[in-house]
């Protein structure tokens, strides 16, 4: 597939990095900064055009005339929607996905047609980030909440501590111990290496484990891998950009919540918009006023400035002062890495929540959903099987006659409004919605062939 990323900022390098470790994509990048085309040139095998992302001579230099899709993720919204409505215009683009981040621009649904502005995929990452962060707050002690299915499936990640009724036990003991629940563990990682689960997998104290289920039951399978904690009462967030805003917005009905923000006008401006939550002016990297904020008794401080340094070090700081829950918001993979290793609980990456949702649209056969997990290491799908046994590589067969390749698995199909948790002699039958975990995405292109129907497939 040919695809032009417009834009190579934080989001659009690593859609680069990630679509372009995968040998079907051929990738150009346009950008105004030559110094972060020429990074990119040397790490990947792309090609890269100097340029404004919206000119159409910029767009005719990348290769717009036969792009398969167009990805515009520049900073500028007016210049992503521009770049689309010029691809469309002058090359006929197929595929035009846009970020979009203005709350403004989103509201009207009419501006996004093709009679309009001809942009088919909205991507908002502020508002990605929100429901990501909100899902985390929701069920408190998971380190991932994945949505499936419209949000009738969920995938989980938590680490396994003492406490948790299947922690030293098999697998096969899941059954036992909650009979009326239907869920699959579909990922071990201990000590950072993937272990395939199976029944006689034993959970040992510090696994991350993954898991799929219901809606309704995942804080019933949480208590097997570790004892439930309290609903989130108090939240404290610092930074009142648009995502510390609107995670405000989101959380102030049913939390008691504080917004911390160093701009005086800006909190000004959204203390009028919140209705209930409290809006301080100040510094979270301040002691003295966490302090007077006891700090100590809240249940989750989200650092979501625009600085991810100073995200960091107020995170550490409300950790240190007895904060149940810390979460920070960080850009760089290196100091993902390097917060993982801290006391910090949660290290959010726009760009891995972000990546999810544009993989979904690059992916061959009917693929509707794709989680990226562990730093793009990993993939969680949602495919839709269609055809017949004839023509398709799964539709009438049962699990275990499916060739899935090494470290896939598929946890559960949905059908109808029906959850059907995935065991080995499950058959999937024509139009399911099938959810699989994959440990090593070098692996993608099996399995996106395995969804494409042939009509002289045998």
């Amino acid at each position: 597939m040919k695809i032009l990323i417009l834009g190579a900022g934080q989001v659009g390098s690593t859609a680069a990095y990630n679509l372009a470790r995968e040998e079907a994509n051929d990738i150009t990048v346009v950008d105004q900064k030559p110094n972060i085309l020429r990074d990119l040139q040397d790490r990947l095998d792309i090609r890269t055009v100097h340029g404004h992302a919206s000119h159409p001579d910029v767009l005719r230099a990348a290769g717009a005339e036969d792009a398969d899709m167009i990805i515009a993720l520049t900073d500028s919204d007016e210049t992503n929607m521009i770049a689309c409505q010029v691809a469309y215009t002058l090359y006929h683009t197929p595929t035009k996905i846009a970020r979009v981040r203005a709350a403004e621009y989103i509201a009207e649904t009419k501006l996004f047609s093709h009679e309009a502005l001809p942009i088919d995929v909205l991507i908002s990452p502020e508002q990605l980030v929100t429901d990501y962060i909100e899902h985390l707050i929701r069920y408190p002690g998971a380190l991932e909440v994945l949505e499936f299915a419209d949000g009738r499936v969920r995938l989980v990640g938590a680490k396994a501590h003492r406490g948790g009724s299947l922690v030293d036990q098999p697998l096969r003991e899941l059954k036992n111990h909650i009979p009326n629940t239907q869920t699959r563990v579909t990922a071990i990682y201990r000590n950072g290496e993937s272990i395939q689960p199976d029944g006689d997998t034993i959970i040992r104290e510090g696994d991350e484990v993954f898991f799929i289920a219901a809606r309704k039951d995942i804080r019933v399978v949480m208590s097997e891998v570790r004892r439930l904690e309290e609903s989130v009462r108090r939240v404290v967030i610092a930074g009142g950009g648009n995502i510390g805003f609107r995670l405000a917005k989101a959380l102030e009905q049913t939390n008691q919540v504080k917004l911390i923000e160093r701009s005086l006008p800006r909190a000004k401006e959204i203390s009028e918009k919140l209705n209930k939550a409290i809006v301080l002016h100040g510094d979270a990297a301040d002691e003295e006023l966490m302090l007077e904020e006891n700090i100590d008794h809240v249940d989750v401080f989200c650092a979501l400035t625009n600085a991810e340094e100073a995200n960091i070090l107020s995170a550490m700081l409300a950790k240190r002062l007895g904060a149940h829950k810390v979460m920070a918001l960080i850009n760089r993979p290196s100091y993902a890495e390097l917060v993982e290793s801290s006391n910090i609980d949660i290290a959010i990456s726009p760009q891995q929540i972000t990546l999810g949702t544009l993989l979904a649209h690059v992916r061959r056969g009917d693929v509707v959903k794709v989680h990226s997990l562990r730093r793009g290491a990993a993939e969680a799908i949602e495919a839709i099987a269609h055809g017949t046994k004839r023509e398709s590589q799964v539709v009438g067969r049962a699990i275990d006659d499916i060739a899935l390749p090494t470290g896939t698995s598929i946890a559960c199909l949905v059908r109808g409004d029906d959850v059907i948790i995935a065991h080995h002699d499950t058959v999937v039958e024509a139009d399911d919605h099938v959810i699989m975990f994959m440990t090593d995405r070098e692996h993608i292109d099996e399995v996106e062939k395995l969804f494409q129907v042939g009509v002289t497939f045998v």
